[in-house]
């Protein structure tokens, strides 16, 4: 299933150089001259990672390479997070990618790294960026090559967790004269299975559900861009983003035990069930953008237009049964039936207007604007059954209208060649319309109308050859995703789902950091962020009366005939403002290589600290009054991450990877998320054109997420998740054609701030 009802934590993550071996003496003392001032260095408003020369980069993919990189990481091997931000958004060579989130996942788990020159990490974005929250930006630089021809390469790969999963990727990239063409197909399928033990109650009454879900997929997608060359200073680009998955059959499969105190005997009345839950869905993303681009003079300057257009479709069928159940997980019985029909559509057109203008004395004008109108329809219907009979029929034809209108200016200036500075300002204006045809009054029309004036600065000073700091300060804002806002149930159990929420409201978050580096192999990092109106998943639990039943599921009565009725407690996740959240961290790393290049390690340690300031008791979706929940607890935990390179012989074609993360336990959301760790091993071979890797994830097996909270009026919530992260992934790599081959230009899309708010 896609239901989530955990958010994970950040933590540290580093990425691993090694150095190829040129053919002659001279060559390679060259390349370790440059190695020396290019590997790790900080720029004005970001870290740079030259892995040209690297070969860690051969025969992995893109995800692999940027997991290991300085300041990145992943818990779950589907995102990634800058430490001490929320998200990380991907650029490649400077713009955004033009994918939804999940496509974007797959995208990068199933393309070769071979052709990475750099990677950026742009810790506090400017206002010339569209990011939203604390987001930062990882910008992926591709190798810059001459001539004309047709390169590219294939990939396959085989992964066994509790499921073996398959996939296959081809890329290739073709350049004549003033014409470039790229191109990258990639599918596969896989069965994500999770394991869940939930928790919840008080000394009156309590709920247990475990089980397992299974979520199978078959998914394909793929690029096509076409770049002219008009002029000597103008280009025109075609870019088309194209995504499908299937996920038929995902089966959620729950034991259930539900204590309720009888109030006369003092003693505990138990009931079970089984939730069996059956989902179909599909999902559809398609995007167009063109692109024109023209360069104004030889300095640099230039302006950048982009037009797009984006539709997203996801279906979702799902029917969650409930069956009466004895000790042993027998089914007895049939109990409520609840029928799901949950659509979404998206269509989104975006403009965007830059301009860059460069002066002779290092100073930089950027200025420019956006405009995005989005529609989403959300036409959902949710039927209920009882011993086969209709009692409730809810359907909500829910529709959300959204412009946004944008636009920033920033001058850059590099006083000195010790001292530069950027300062800038973002205006953004945002009118949104929701509309329900058949809903309760307060869903019929939801208006929201806000601007915001968000500004940036960032100070950078050299020291010496060998000091570097800098600070940086930004103030954003984070708009729901279109899925939160729409008013649906997502039902794990009878008396535990998810709910969205239509009321949520944009919330803002101010970021600074100060930065300290040694020459360029130490760093030191000082970050602060406040969130304001955090927007979140909060767990409302409460007592509800449901009649008492024997295993068979029927109604249990007292003398008068009148069926016995049992206190049972109902769980809520609802997605809501929940406060205000502060995130504090301090960060000590360092990046070197020893032995002549025969180890390179990167090593990070930090502490990060969580102040949490929120409480509600009233869902907003509905009005219905809770017992409180609060959290208003702070945490302070340890990081420790190392990534490890370790090559094996003179030839550099055999290179053993050794990677640790620990991450100590902190208070979240919802609740306090115990600690985390990971020890992941991997073998490669690079043998001329080809490369053989073997990558076994989660040894120890102790990257699973546990989850507790105690709340003041005795109410408690734990939730453990097993993604089953511990397995192997064996791969094949093979790189054809011209190697030089110029790559096509990559292009903005002007839609590309709208993806990530897709599912």
């Amino acid at each position: 299933m896609k239901t989530q009802i955990f958010i994970a934590a950040l933590f540290l993550s580093g990425f691993t150089f090694a150095q190829e071996k040129k053919d002659s003496i001279k060559t390679q003392k060259i390349e370790e001259v440059v190695m020396k001032k290019q590997v790790f260095k900080k720029q004005s408003d970001r870290f740079v990672y030259d892995v040209a020369a690297s070969p860690v980069t051969k025969g992995n993919t893109t995800f692999d390479l940027l997991r290991q990189t300085p300041l990145l990481s992943t818990t779950d091997d589907k995102t990634l997070k800058i430490a001490g931000k929320n998200n990380a958004l991907i650029y490649i060579n400077g713009r955004k990618s033009n994918m939804d989130a999940e496509s974007l996942a797959q995208f990068l788990k199933n393309t070769p790294a071979e052709n990475i020159q750099k990677i950026e990490v742009i810790t506090v974005p400017g206002s010339e960026f569209q990011v939203e929250a604390s987001d930062g930006i990882i910008n992926i630089v591709l190798k810059k090559k001459m001539s004309d021809g047709l390169n590219g390469n294939m990939r396959m790969s085989n992964s066994q967790n509790k499921y073996n999963s398959s996939s296959a990727s081809f890329s290739a990239n073709y350049r004549k004269d003033k014409l470039g063409i790229s191109a990258n197909l990639y599918g596969g399928d896989n069965i994500q299975a999770q394991h869940y033990i939930l928790r919840n109650g008080n000394n009156s009454s309590s709920n247990e559900s475990t089980g397992n879900i299974d979520d199978p997929n078959q998914y394909i997608g793929g690029y096509l861009n076409f770049d002219y060359q008009l002029t000597e200073k103008s280009n025109l680009g075609l870019s088309w983003n194209s995504s499908a998955n299937r996920s038929y059959n995902s089966t959620v499969n729950l034991f259930n035990t539900i204590r309720s105190l009888d109030a006369d005997t003092n003693q505990y009345n138990i009931n079970y069930t089984n939730s069996r839950n059956k989902e179909d869905a599909r999902s559809y993303n398609n995007s167009v953008n063109l692109n024109y681009e023209l360069k104004t003079d030889s300095l640099g300057s230039k302006l950048n237009v982009n037009a797009a257009y984006l539709n997203y479709r996801r279906f979702q069928f799902t029917d969650n049964k409930t069956f009466f159940a004895d000790s042993a997980g027998n089914d007895t019985g049939l109990g409520p039936t609840i029928y799901q029909n949950l659509p979404q559509i998206i269509n989104n057109f975006s403009g965007t207007v830059d301009y860059i203008q460069k002066f002779k004395n290092d100073f930089t004008l950027s200025v420019g604007g956006n405009y995005n109108k989005t529609k989403t329809d959300n036409d959902t219907k949710n039927d209920t059954f009882i011993e086969g009979k209709p009692v409730e029929f809810a359907p909500n034809h829910f529709i959300y209208d959204e412009n946004i209108y944008g636009m920033y200016l920033t001058l850059e200036k590099k006083f000195s060649d010790k001292f530069s500075g950027k300062i800038g300002t973002r205006y953004e204006i945002t009118n949104s319309l929701g509309t329900s045809d058949n809903a309760a009054e307060e869903y019929r029309r939801i208006e929201r109308n806000y601007n915001n004036i968000l500004p940036y600065v960032s100070l950078n000073y050299a020291i010496n050859d060998k000091n570097n700091i800098s600070y940086a300060f930004s103030s954003r804002m984070r708009r729901p995703s279109f899925w939160e806002l729409n008013p649906v149930r997502n039902i794990l159990t009878e008396d535990n789902y998810t709910q969205n929420n239509p009321f949520v409201k944009a919330s803002s978050t101010y970021n600074q950091e100060l930065t300290y580096m040694f020459k360029n192999s130490y760093f030191l990092i000082l970050n602060h962020s406040l969130f304001k109106d955090v927007i979140t998943q909060v767990p409302l639990q409460r007592d509800i009366l449901k009649p008492r039943r024997d295993e068979q599921g029927n109604p249990v009565l007292d003398p008068n005939g009148d069926p016995i009725m049992d206190s049972h407690k109902q769980l809520r996740y609802i997605r809501t403002n929940f406060g205000d959240k502060q995130e504090m961290s301090v960060m000590l790393g360092m990046q070197k290589t020893f032995f002549n290049q025969y180890l390179t390690t990167n090593f990070n340690i930090g502490v990060q600290r969580n102040v949490n300031n929120g409480s509600l008791s009233i869902d907003p979706t509905s009005g219905d009054v809770f017992p409180l929940y609060e959290n208003k607890i702070s945490s302070t935990s340890l990081l420790i991450q190392t990534n490890n390179t370790i090559r094996l012989d003179k030839k550099k074609t055999w290179f053993l990877g050794v990677n640790y993360f620990f991450v100590d336990k902190q208070q979240i959301e919802l609740g306090m998320l115990k600690n985390l760790m990971s020890l992941d091993l991997s073998i490669k071979k690079n043998w001329n054109d080809w490369t053989f890797a073997l990558n076994l994830n989660d040894v120890l097996r102790t990257n699973i997420v546990e989850i507790e909270d105690y709340q003041a009026n005795g109410n408690y919530n734990y939730v453990r998740n097993d993604q089953f992260r511990r397995g192997g992934t064996f791969s094949i790599t093979y790189n054809f054609g011209n190697q030089k081959v110029k790559k096509v230009r990559n292009i903005e899309g002007a839609s590309d701030d709208i993806k990530s708010r897709t599912r």
